[in-house]
């Protein structure tokens, strides 16, 4: 039987015998090997930040690795993570490791069944005493070009930018390791700066990267001090400008001649012009005027009759600040001042006794900004400067 096979195929001609031998060839070799991702998996640790990445020969697993990033208690924003290599047994997935943060054993017990072209997963993990039924369902996963394309980008700190109009001249961003970072924000005690009390929280993002992203708010004309300081620290890996305060919309560009007192900025020259437009535009008084400090923003309030409920003489005190400096890094001869939008709120300042007033709309979510009677424009005229005109992306 055997060498009557063999003379049939000898009768074939050379391109059918080809093409019959690549058919079984095909038939016969195993699915080829990929890695494959589930970017979420649902019902699985409440609130859990989960990443599966699996080896795969068509829909079996070989191996695969469980990055989970974890909130330890229901009533803390503290983030712990583990990482565990799982070995594959048929649909089985299993293997140990422990939190990085609390170094407690955390164990992993995954079933993992074909859904069509989803997956479920049903098993069990356990981190320390605790014990979490996983019951996650049509889960669709990702090739590796598609995973790394949802993966944000840490672009926020520009380090030598031309200008100050896509970052602030007083946000200064720093990203550290997260083994430095605690010797770094002691460093900040002596700076004179505020930290972000936001930046402060260590995220699944920080926790897998390894590093820490601090915003900081310092006068302008200090940031490029405190930069070059923080590039220089261990651990920090980059130092610059960031996003912050200044809205373009809201932003005036005019020149430096006659602003400087110095090489330093004219601050009261700045002060009496900018509170005497405000005055004007709000139809108020100026109550106060101060330069903070640390962040270098000028705060003002202004006072005036309030028209909640004439017969009680209430006084409406608005509150508004400002920002001014170079327009780049490094010497310019123009200056940029960006006003802030006006808050408001209304007391008793009558003779005692006073009404006690509670200004419960201040917490209303979207609420429209209080009017400043046209205050930019106002100082742009004033200042002889440009506004920032967004459609075109230049100073008009």
């Amino acid at each position: 039987m055997r060498a009557f096979l063999f003379s049939l195929l000898a009768l074939l001609p050379a391109t059918d015998l080809a093409l019959a031998q690549s058919k079984a060839a095909t038939k016969s070799a195993p699915p080829a090997t990929e890695t494959r991702y589930f970017a979420t998996l649902d019902g699985f640790i409440d609130g859990a930040d989960v990443i599966l990445k699996q080896t795969r020969q068509g829909k079996t697993a070989t191996s695969a690795v469980l990055d989970v990033c974890f909130s330890p208690s229901k009533d803390s924003d503290r983030k712990d993570r583990f990482v565990v290599n799982l070995t594959a047994d048929g649909q089985t997935l299993t293997g140990t490791s422990q939190t990085l943060g609390g170094k407690t054993p955390v164990s992993v017990n995954l079933q993992q069944k074909p859904n069509g072209e989803t997956f479920d997963f049903k098993g069990v993990v356990g981190i320390g005493t605790a014990t979490y039924e996983i019951n996650s369902t049509d889960n669709s996963d990702l090739s590796e070009k598609e995973f790394e394309e949802t993966q944000a980008v840490d672009d926020s700190i520009a380090q030598a930018p031309k200008d100050f109009t896509a970052v602030s001249p007083e946000a200064v961003g720093v990203r550290v390791a997260l083994e430095a970072a605690s010797d770094f924000l002691k460093t900040l005690k002596t700076e004179n700066v505020e930290v972000s009390l936001s930046s402060l929280g260590i995220g699944c993002d920080a926790l897998r990267a390894g590093k820490l992203v601090i915003n900081l708010s310092v006068d302008p004309e200090r940031a490029a001090s405190v930069i070059a300081k923080a590039k220089a620290f261990p651990g920090v890996t980059a130092a610059g400008w960031t996003n912050g305060l200044v809205d373009m919309d809201r932003a005036i560009l005019f020149p430096a001649a006659g602003w400087r007192d110095g090489g330093k900025l004219d601050r009261a020259k700045i002060a009496a012009t900018v509170t005497g437009t405000l005055a004007q535009t709000l139809e108020a008084k100026l109550a106060t005027a101060s330069w903070d400090e640390v962040t270098g923003k000028l705060k003002m309030t202004f006072k005036r009759p309030s028209e909640t409920f004439p017969a009680l003489q209430l006084t409406e005190v608005i509150s508004v600040e400002a920002l001014v400096s170079a327009d780049r890094p490094g010497g310019s001869d123009r200056l940029m001042l960006w006003l802030g939008n006006p808050s408001d709120t209304t007391v008793d300042e009558n003779a005692p006794p006073r009404l006690g007033l509670n200004d419960d709309a201040s917490g209303e979510e979207e609420a429209e900004p209080r009017s400043d009677g046209g205050a930019v424009a106002a100082l742009a005229k004033e200042l002889k400067g440009q506004r920032w005109d967004s459609e075109s992306a230049t100073w008009q």
